[in-house]
């Protein structure tokens, strides 16, 4: 089936908000040899205001951006999308792609009218290297080198890390040079931890992950926090309501006695505290597990005896249904912004054949399909991308509401602070780092200080929007 890695270059961190600027991929086999190689860059989105800083550390100014010759944001999407269709069906990775970069690409599928789940559907799965990597540094510490950090602490940022095991990384936070950095590191795991990587491989299907959680009683949970990894010996006790694809996990090392003994409202308040009693497992995102019984001894405990303990919990079907109930997320209200409502429901089947529809069709027949998708955020995203694109074929109302949401965006308009980077961010920010006198950085912020004075709405607009 092979691999494909890849990597995203980014206006900001903001999974939700900001944007994709550059992506890169490498194809490989199951062997990790490269088979193909795919790089795009696409032009910044109207409603779009980058992070000064970011822009910084991937030393991509705003004349590069902004240029027109560029492909738009969408077109780039498309090309995207169609490329790792071509490569499906794949183990989708790179490095803290479960954690970042897919979460971009989802938000950028969404946005441009396509189905966000590609890399986890029609045969696709997914790992995530720096979780491997992470696992490596305490399952298999000869592994990988793990390199110290400016604060003495292990890091395993990436940058670091790869040239730490011999990787000429000189190129950092280049999209592509990220994915050559990655491969390399993952090579390096796959000779000097197989087992480690074999078991990445095979959970990398949810079934597989499934199937483990039920067959073994006490398993062994491996995750990394702030670079620090932890492991926690799990019995499962059921699955997150309304949710099948997420286990809930009892630690064992917790005095079982106790918890029993709690009211309702002491349990739930101690199900809330660090560490939790109870984890989440989402059987699709690869995690990283083993059987007690491959421990010996776990934290001081035989893996025996775990494992009586877990059955013993398992059997006591009202506390497990107790903790299931206790441990339910609290129901957030809907977010008014259409970004932040990509989970919120599938689109029907026939919403899906307009999007189809969609990007065949000419621009010109385009906004007739919008207007009869059922689903209020398709309607949303598609104007925005006529928008975009064709704003002639726009009612002038509709044009000008718009373009009135695009610059209440842009200087954050409405109560408390906005989600996203505003013009009076990143001004602030721009401001902050030419403080610093970092003369490598100064082009750079200088540019960005130049568009965003030419992004300010005019003062017209702007009393309208106060």
């Amino acid at each position: 089936m092979g691999f494909v890695f890849y990597d995203t270059e980014t206006t900001g961190t903001n999974t939700s908000f900001d944007q994709i600027l550059q992506f890169a991929a490498i194809r490989t086999d199951d062997d990790l040899n490269e088979i193909d190689r795919f790089e795009i860059r696409c032009r910044l989105m109207p409603h779009i205001v980058p992070s000064p800083g970011a822009l910084c550390v991937t030393r991509i100014s705003m004349d590069q951006i902004t240029d027109p010759a560029l492909p738009s944001h969408y077109e780039m999407i498309c090309e995207i999308k169609s490329k790792l269709a071509a490569w499906s069906p794949c183990i989708f990775t790179g490095w803290n792609t479960l954690g970042f970069d897919e979460h971009l690409l989802r938000q950028a599928l969404y946005q441009s009218l396509h189905s966000p789940y590609l890399t986890n559907t029609g045969g696709n799965s997914r790992i995530d290297i720096l979780k491997i990597a992470q696992a490596a540094s305490v399952l298999v510490p000869d592994a990988i080198a793990v390199p110290i950090g400016d604060k003495g602490k292990p890091t395993f940022r990436l940058d670091r890390l790869a040239p730490a095991n011999g990787f000429n990384h000189l190129n950092a936070h280049d999209a592509l040079a990220d994915v050559e950095a990655t491969i390399h590191v993952a090579r390096l795991i796959r000779d000097n931890a197989p087992g480690l990587w074999a078991d990445a491989i095979r959970l990398a299907d949810k079934a597989s992950v499934a199937a483990l959680l039920d067959a073994e009683p006490c398993f062994i949970l491996t995750e990394s926090f702030y670079n620090l990894p932890y492991q926690f010996a799990l019995t499962k006790i059921g699955h997150e309501p309304g949710n099948a694809g997420t286990v809930l996990a009892l630690n064992l090392a917790i005095d079982m006695d106790q918890l029993r003994a709690m009211t309702d409202e002491e349990l739930a308040a101690r199900l809330a505290r660090s560490p939790k009693p109870v984890r989440r497992i989402r059987t699709n995102a690869a995690p990283t597990l083993q059987p007690s019984s491959e421990h010996g001894h776990f934290d001081g405990i035989a893996a025996d005896d775990l494992r009586e303990r877990a059955l013993l919990i398992q059997a006591d079907t009202e506390f497990c249904a107790r903790l299931i109930r206790l441990s339910a997320k609290p129901d957030w209200p809907a977010s008014e912004f259409v970004e932040e409502q990509i989970y919120s429901g599938f689109v029907s089947r026939a919403d899906e054949h307009r999007m189809v529809e969609f990007h065949r069709t000419p621009w010109k027949d385009r906004p007739a399909i919008v207007g009869g998708f059922g689903d209020a955020r398709l309607i949303a995203l598609g104007r925005r991308l006529i928008y975009e694109h064709r704003p002639d074929l726009l009612p002038e109302n509709s044009r000008a509401k718009i373009a009135a949401k695009i610059a209440e965006r842009m200087v954050g308009g409405g109560n408390g602070k906005a989600a996203w980077t505003t013009i009076a961010d990143a001004q602030a920010e721009t401001v902050a780092r030419m403080e610093q006198g970092n003369v490598n950085d100064a082009d750079i912020l200088a540019g960005v200080l130049r568009y965003l004075a030419s992004r300010l709405p005019p003062p017209v607009e702007m009393a309208v929007l106060s």
